[in-house]
């Protein structure tokens, strides 16, 4: 097994670093300064060295970690090494790479940025191990999703939790933030999505009494409930480019104001993220901050979904029967073989949550302590001839809200929420396709 060092005094950096090589077959090893990384390299067999450049001296010149590449030649080390440089700092990797450096990987990095960089100098020998190959495959188990999560949880830095909407984001943030420092606090949450514009300030910073005509009382934001505690921000894809400097303010300092207040407040709240957009493609279209998501991204969970883990479908099928029949007061409940069978034959659009909503229903229409295939009701409507019409994601999500309305009669919060969508989320599209919706 190959063998690459990470060098940063941030431990944040390292574990962020760590977890994503790991799961490429590489073993790691950690140091937080270049002297700490000298013992390590006389102690073991290092293969490879990702290096930042700024410690204890300053945070800028790169100074260290030039010295460090300078002391490597004259120990007639020949160790291959990338340089990890803030984005604004390219000169600065250039000088490295004319000190000896192989290549250099920017700060914050894009995963598959940093694995190419990592490959090319050290490839993983596939005979040695089997690797799988999508940048997923370490976390299509449920358990060693839970245990990345739980080593994240420990460190204070930003995670940021990716996927199709419905794969369970917000319950692995409760779940981070049980696991973390912070857990004798309660997480705040808020849907960025559900917030209107002119209430954003409000809202995450607070407003003193008077501060506008409906200030009635002095109202405390999130960030100050989530102080010394968890802030989720659900749906942070959705938040207007208008809003999203003031957002950046307070994570960059932890400095804000509340409304109508002239007292700086400062909050140490650690921030958990989710999206199911693709924020580089928002960035290229101009509609998402570039330097926002580096301030979000310090990790990054992807979470995959149900159809590619249909292996622990039945470990959540499970856990949902027996949380639903708590819930309901009912009898202990088990799914027979054919209703499993049921569950696995599905493709599961609305995965972790639509089946929750499935189960939910045949707890409670299920006559006996078993539920059978019978009790089971999937929305298979169209699937018989086995292929979807090709069409633009646009025309797809305009199908979708129409379906899910007409599904749930006409409530449209209802549809929202099976799709995922806040309730000013699903009423920003039924408004952007010019659905008529006659409500119930």
């Amino acid at each position: 097994m190959k063998t690459v060092l990470i060098v940063d005094d941030l431990i944040d950096v390292r574990l962020s670093a760590r977890i994503v090589l790991e799961a490429y077959g590489y073993h790691c090893l950690e140091a937080d300064h270049p002297d700490s990384a000298i013992t390590a390299i006389r102690q073991n067999q290092v293969d490879l060295i990702l290096l930042d450049m700024n410690f204890s001296q300053d945070t800028t010149s790169g100074q260290e970690g030039l010295a460090f590449l300078t002391q490597l030649k004259s120990l007639n080390y020949t160790i291959p090494v990338v340089v990890i440089t803030a984005w604004a700092k390219i000169d600065l990797a250039v000088q490295a790479m004319q000190y000896g450096a192989c290549d250099f990987v920017e700060k914050p990095w894009q995963n598959s940025r940093l694995l190419e960089a990592v490959q090319k100098l050290l490839p993983v020998n596939v005979n040695n191990k089997h690797i799988e190959t999508s940048p997923l495959a370490f976390e299509s188990n449920n358990k060693q999703l839970l245990e990345k999560a739980r080593r994240i949880a420990k460190t204070n830095a930003n995670v940021l939790i990716t996927g199709e909407n419905g794969t369970g984001k917000s319950m692995l943030a409760a779940y981070i933030h049980r696991h973390s420092q912070r857990s004798a606090q309660a997480m705040v949450s808020v849907n960025m999505a559900a917030i209107p514009e002119n209430l954003f300030e409000s809202e995450l910073f607070g407003h003193r009494k008077g501060a506008f005509t409906d200030a009635k009382e002095h109202r405390k934001g999130r960030f100050t409930l989530a102080n010394d505690a968890s802030l989720f921000l659900d749906e942070v894809g959705c938040l207007p480019i208008g809003l999203q400097a003031k957002l950046l303010r307070v994570l960059e300092t932890g400095e804000y104001e509340e409304v109508g207040g002239s007292t700086t407040l400062k909050s140490n709240a650690r921030i958990i993220s989710a999206t199911n957009a693709d924020l580089n493609k928002l960035i290229e279209q101009g509609t998402f901050r570039r330097d926002l998501l580096f301030r979000l991204n310090t990790l990054v969970i992807e979470l995959p979904p149900l159809r590619e883990r249909l292996s622990e479908l039945l470990e959540f099928a499970a856990f949902f029967v027996e949380s639903h029949a708590k819930k309901y007061g009912l009898a202990e409940l088990t799914l027979n073989e054919q209703a499993g069978k049921k569950l696995l034959s599905y493709h599961w659009p609305g995965n972790i949550r639509e089946l929750s909503h499935v189960l939910e229903r045949a707890v409670i229409m299920a006559d006996e302590n078993t539920i059978g295939a019978h009790d089971i009701v999937l929305d298979t409507q169209g699937e018989e001839s086995g292929t979807l019409p090709l069409m633009s994601l646009e025309e797809a999500e305009q199908k979708l809200i129409i379906k899910a309305i007409s599904h749930f009669d006409g409530h449209v919060v209802k549809a929202g929420e099976f799709l995922g969508l806040s309730k000013s989320a699903i009423y920003r599209r039924i408004e952007k396709f010019n659905i008529q919706v006659k409500e119930i």
